[in-house]
């Protein structure tokens, strides 16, 4: 598939195949979100994958927007790790670029997917506090590991509608408002 392709054609896939995704499958997916770039390539971000399916049925009741990833052949939480993302805590500045290198890294994992011709669907945990402090409990992440994503993942077994065309000359600014 080409890049352009992917980029036009992924959707949100909801409905899964009962069919399992070979471990390599999801390294080289995995792989793709690694290569993603990041604030000063700190490369903060970690991957939980998980394919116990009584946890996926459980997710629902921890992001209630997952209830469909019970039927996913996995789920891939997206993390970040705050002591390894470019950030700043001084001179009356605080900021930190986690959950951005988080985005950008999801993102490619969701191509990567989608070019092997797995379906996924992007579901927020971050910045969601209550749903990043459940996820570390269920999971028994970490304090420094921030719960970003959760990207249930399988083979499609639905074609949802394509969009008319997003492009919108009228959002393109050049060079002033």
């Amino acid at each position: 598939m080409e890049l352009m392709e992917g980029i036009l054609t992924r959707r949100s896939i909801r409905r899964y195949q009962d069919k399992k995704i070979d471990k390599s499958v999801l390294e080289e997916i995995i792989k793709a979100a690694q290569f993603s770039p990041s604030a000063h390539n700190k490369q903060p971000w970690e991957f939980l994958i998980i394919e116990d399916k009584e946890i996926l049925a459980e997710l629902r009741y921890i992001q209630r927007w997952t209830s469909f990833a019970k039927d996913a052949a996995c789920v891939v939480i997206v993390c970040g790790d705050t002591e390894k993302s470019f950030s700043r805590s001084k001179e009356n500045e605080e900021w930190d670029f986690v959950d951005v290198d988080c985005a950008i890294a999801t993102q490619s994992l969701m191509l990567a997917a989608w070019s092997k011709g797995i379906g996924s669907c992007y579901c927020g945990a971050a910045p969601m506090q209550s749903i990043v402090d459940a996820l570390r409990e269920k999971l028994q992440l970490p304090e420094n590991i921030r719960p970003f994503a959760i990207v249930p993942l399988g083979y499609p077994d639905e074609t949802p509608k394509h969009p008319d065309d997003r492009y919108k000359p009228e959002k393109i600014h050049w060079g002033k408002w």
